[in-house]
C-alpha cells in the first residue's frame, strides 16, 4: 500500500483545478475561465487497489490585491510543507512569465520534490513543446517533467504513475468510495458561484462568494439555501439580471447538477446580499469560511 499528499499549485487560471477533476475522472473543484476561481483548499482523493492520494488544490497564487488575495496566497504557500511532493502546474501556451517566476523562488525554500505539470500542451506542436521545458528546466532543478493536456485528459495516467514514485505513506486516509473531503453544502455554495462566473462579466467574479447557509438532507430530497454574497450594488444587479432571470437560470443550473451529484430531488433558494468591501474586512473572512492561517 503506498499514500501521500500532493499539492497542485500555480497561477490563476493555469488549469489546476481542471486536471484535479480529470486525475478523479469527478468533479470535485469549479472549473472556469476566470482567473482566481478557486478560493478554498480542495481536497480530491484517488483511489486505486493499492494507492491512495490526496491532492490539494490550492488556489492560485498573484500578487495580492486586498486582505483576501493574502490569506489565498498564504493558504497556498503553506501547502508547499509537509507533502509528498507538489505539482506546479503552468500554462505550456502561454510560457514562463513574472507570476511563474515569483512561484519559484518561493518553491526554492521548499524540501519537497517538485513535479512541473506543462498543461494545455493540446495548443501546441512537438517544436513549441519541447521549447516551454528547456525554459522552465533552466530556470528550476524540478525532479520530474510531465507534459499534459487535462481538458483532453491527454497523459494523466503517466502523470499519476510518476506522482506514485513520490509517496511515503503506507496507509489509507479515507474510505476507498471517498473522492472529497469537501462537504456537500460547500459544494453546493462553489456550484453556484461556478454557474455565476460563467455567465457574467469579467469583474463579477473577484466581487462575489457564496456561503451555503442551510443543508438539509431528507430521504427523497435536500433542502439547500446559498447566500451570494457581492460588495456592491451595481454587481447586486447583474448577478439577479434583468427581471430576476440571470439568477433564476443559475439557480436551475445548479439544482440539476446537485440532483445528478446527489441523486435524489433538491429544492434551491438563492439569496444575493451586499456587504460592502466584504474581501477587506477580517470578521466577514471569517464568516465566510476563509482561514487566515495566522496572517498578520
Amino acid at each position: 500500500m503506498k499514500s501521500g499528499f500532493i499539492s497542485i499549485i500555480g497561477r490563476p487560471n493555469v488549469g489546476k483545478s481542471t486536471l484535479l477533476n480529470a486525475i478523479l475522472n469527478f468533479k470535485v473543484a469549479i472549473i472556469s475561465d476566470k482567473a482566481g476561481t478557486t478560493r478554498n483548499i480542495i481536497q480530491g482523493i484517488y483511489n486505486e487497489e493499492d494507492t491512495q492520494i490526496i491532492f490539494l488544490d490550492t488556489p492560485g497564487i498573484s500578487k495580492p490585491k486586498n486582505k483576501l488575495g493574502k490569506i489565498l496566497n498564504k493558504e497556498s504557500y503553506a501547502l508547499t510543507k509537509d507533502v509528498d511532493a507538489i505539482l506546479f502546474v503552468v500554462d505550456a501556451k502561454e510560457g514562463m512569465g513574472k507570476g511563474d517566476k515569483y512561484i519559484l523562488e518561493t518553491l526554492k525554500k521548499s524540501d519537497c520534490p517538485v513535479l512541473l505539470v506543462l498543461n494545455k500542451i493540446d495548443k501546441l506542436n512537438r517544436e513549441e513543446l519541447m521549447y516551454r521545458i528547456v525554459e522552465y528546466k533552466d530556470a528550476f532543478p524540478f525532479a520530474e517533467i510531465v507534459p499534459v493536456s487535462a481538458l483532453q485528459q491527454d497523459n494523466i495516467e503517466r502523470l499519476i504513475e510518476v506522482i506514485k514514485k513520490y509517496l511515503t505513506g503506507n496507509v489509507r486516509y479515507f474510505d476507498e468510495d471517498i473522492v472529497t473531503s469537501s462537504p456537500m453544502s460547500f459544494m453546493a455554495s462553489e456550484l453556484v458561484r461556478e454557474k455565476l462566473l460563467n455567465v457574467t462579466i469579467e469583474e463579477v467574479p473577484h466581487s462575489l462568494t457564496c456561503v451555503t447557509t442551510k443543508y438539509e438532507e431528507k430521504s427523497s430530497i435536500v433542502n439547500i439555501s446559498v447566500d451570494i454574497i457581492v460588495d456592491r450594488e451595481s454587481i447586486k444587479k447583474i448577478v439577479i439580471g434583468k427581471n430576476g432571470e440571470r439568477l433564476k437560470m443559475v439557480g436551475i443550473e445548479t439544482r440539476k447538477e446537485l440532483e445528478r451529484l446527489l441523486e435524489k430531488k433538491v429544492y434551491l433558494e438563492l439569496y444575493v446580499k451586499t456587504i460592502k468591501n466584504w474581501k477587506e474586512k477580517q470578521v466577514y473572512l471569517k464568516e465566510l469560511g476563509f482561514n487566515e492561517l495566522n496572517l498578520k
